[in-house]
């Protein structure tokens, strides 16, 4: 029922992502308003996640995951109206995309805390696994369908489909049994406030998540956002249309696929921060070929490996996450990793956008990925010492109990 939902809203919501960006194109012509409409959609996670990871460790999930997806599913119908009738401008479709930005900020905490309750613990590395197996599926498949949908009918009927799954979505909550101690946080004892900054101290203090997550921070800010502006890259490096958009986020999606299956079928905690670690590298080299080619069947090829380089790290980061955490901060730990894959590439993606009418997308891509080459370096000088941080995490503290 969790994963069934889950497929049903990220496939919709992969089909919006195309629409929105490729609406976002046709209404401007500047990598720049793209990569403004995308950072309002990532970028309310850099002041919601902190927040939204706090009200999920105090309140009860299912009901905050079922007003989020309500959040998301009108948003897309308004925005899917609003196309329709012809009245959209962009600084409208960014305002409703912050709304919808600011609810998903309050949906990933919530939702991903409740994989703990559903399966036991031995088993959550491989639910993790399958959770982002799933969200790579849909990144196949959204695409797939939003190709086809927006070249026939225009975008309007794109958005509109994520509507209409964050609704079916959302009549599955009912459905869900999530054991009782994971459905609520711990019972609230200091302001939220308080509890907001516990969480970040937490992370910072700790040997191995603290690091983990400014490497993957910081990867997120430099190399995802070229994955946030694909329709400047489309027209401009390979001169081609919407179609060929949807082929290459499906690309991403194959590349995802195919490492998501092989680390759910792995299911162990051991080796997940050297894969972690190598997989920045990868994703950099994957990206130096796909910015600096304009061969469209390479560029496929690069897709494919930034998709799977991408989807390792991200999978191995939040298994580890999952596992260090302690089970009183998983919510707050969930939703820092939440603000890392959300609004460091919206981020990312405005300065790329921005350095894009300057420079063109090629030279300030090329630049980032000659940073991140530094950031790896850095990264692979703490792996040990991450490894033995967290591949050994040590047993579940009770909440009150001595802080790590």
């Amino acid at each position: 029922m969790f994963f069934g939902a889950s497929l049903t809203a990220w496939t919709g919501l992969w089909m919006h992502r195309i629409a929105v960006a490729w609406l976002a194109w046709e209404m401007t012509g500047s990598a720049f308003w793209v990569g403004l409409v995308a950072f309002s959609d990532l970028a309310p996670a850099a002041f919601i996640s902190p927040i939204a990871g706090a009200v999920a460790d105090r309140v009860d999930r299912v009901r905050l995951t079922t007003i989020a997806q309500a959040a998301i599913a009108l948003e897309a119908a308004t925005v899917a109206a609003l196309v329709a009738a012809g009245m959209m401008q962009v600084e409208l479709l960014i305002l409703l995309e912050l709304c919808a930005g600011t609810a998903a900020s309050f949906l990933q905490p919530a939702r991903q805390t409740l994989i703990s309750g559903i399966v036991p613990k031995t088993e959550l590395p491989a639910a993790v696994a399958c959770n982002s197996l799933v969200f790579n599926i849909a990144r196949f498949i959204g695409p797939a369908l939003a190709g086809p949908v927006i070249a026939g009918f225009g975008v309007a009927p794109a958005i509109a489909c994520n509507a209409v799954a964050y609704a079916c979505a959302l009549a599955s909550m009912a459905m869900l049994r999530v054991a009782p101690a994971h459905r609520r946080g711990h019972p609230a004892t200091s302001s939220l406030w308080d509890e907001v900054r516990e969480g970040l101290s937490y992370v910072g203090r700790h040997p191995g998540l603290g690091p983990l997550l400014t490497y993957a921070a910081a990867m997120s800010v430099l190399l995802r956002c070229v994955q946030e502006l694909l329709p400047p890259f489309v027209e401009r490096n390979f001169g081609r249309g919407a179609d060929s958009l949807a082929l290459l986020t499906a690309s991403f999606g194959v590349g995802a696929l195919v490492t998501g299956l092989w680390l759910s079928t792995r299911g162990r905690i051991e080796g997940a921060v050297r894969i972690s670690i190598f997989s920045g590298l990868a994703q950099a080299l994957s990206i130096a070929g796909f910015v600096g080619t304009g061969w469209f069947g390479f560029g496929l090829a690069c897709a494919a490996l930034i998709g799977a380089s991408t989807s390792m790290q991200g999978i191995t980061t939040q298994q580890l996450a999952q596992t260090a955490a302690r089970p009183d901060m998983r919510g707050r730990v969930l939703a820092l990793w939440g603000l890392i894959t959300r609004a460091c590439p919206a981020l990312g993606a405005l300065l790329l956008g921005g350095a894009g009418e300057a420079f063109g997308l090629r030279l300030p891509a090329l630049v980032g990925v000659a940073l991140s080459l530094v950031v790896f370096a850095w990264g692979l000088g703490r792996m040990r010492h991450i490894e033995h941080s967290l591949e050994a995490p040590p047993p579940d503290v009770a909440p009150g109990a001595a802080r790590g």
